[in-house]
């Protein structure tokens, strides 16, 4: 079991890395960097907090830390703003920005892949599966750090070849349909 948590340090040490490059930060800029970034990895749904189709609030490392999830204050979107123009708190949040989208892409591209594999073998029955009543995370591309679109899977939509490529999920937004390659299912908590 320990090989997927030094996995987990090896690719967010490399996303630190990246963020901060070649920049000196003070003390206390590194570790409210730091800090932000842990908030950030522990906000992370794990597995749905009930079998009930209408909550959609899953189980985070943030609930065994302070037994309720982490929230956070929305600040605007400082990743395309030069440098040169932000003061030493809005650089510390733009590098948390930065993380924060390095890491949501490959977390979800890679617990993607996962799944995908695990249903393809079929070998293992608590794999996650694309079946209604399922929780699913909304892949998007704008999503602010700490906020995790969330639903839970309503209608499936099998293809002429009988492969599921489409599903309705319920959001707090309403029922949208969305391509399973954008949809990222959360391990059921049995």
């Amino acid at each position: 079991m320990g090989g997927i948590w030094e996995i987990n340090v090896k690719s967010i040490k490399g996303h630190l890395k990246r963020t901060i490059g070649e920049v000196v930060l003070s003390y206390e800029e590194l570790y409210t960097l730091l800090t932000r970034i842990e908030a950030v990895l522990n906000s992370r749904p794990l597995c749905p907090l009930s079998n009930d189709p209408n909550d959609l609030n899953p189980i985070t490392p943030g609930h065994f830390l302070i037994g309720e999830p982490l929230a956070s204050i929305s600040e605007r979107d400082l990743t395309t703003t030069r440098i040169n123009r932000l003061t030493q708190w809005q650089r510390v949040e733009q590098m948390r920005q930065h993380f924060w989208h390095r890491w949501q892409r490959e977390y979800l591209v890679q617990n993607i892949n996962r799944s995908k594999q695990l249903r393809g073998s079929g070998s293992r029955p608590s794999t996650p599966a694309l079946e209604v009543g399922s929780m699913v995370i909304l892949v998007e591309d704008n999503t602010p750090p700490l906020q995790w679109k969330l639903g839970r899977i309503v209608e499936l939509h099998p293809g002429s070849d009988g492969v599921v490529r489409v599903v309705s999920v319920k959001t707090v937004n309403g029922i949208f349909k969305r391509a399973t390659r954008k949809v990222c299912v959360l391990p059921a908590n049995e």
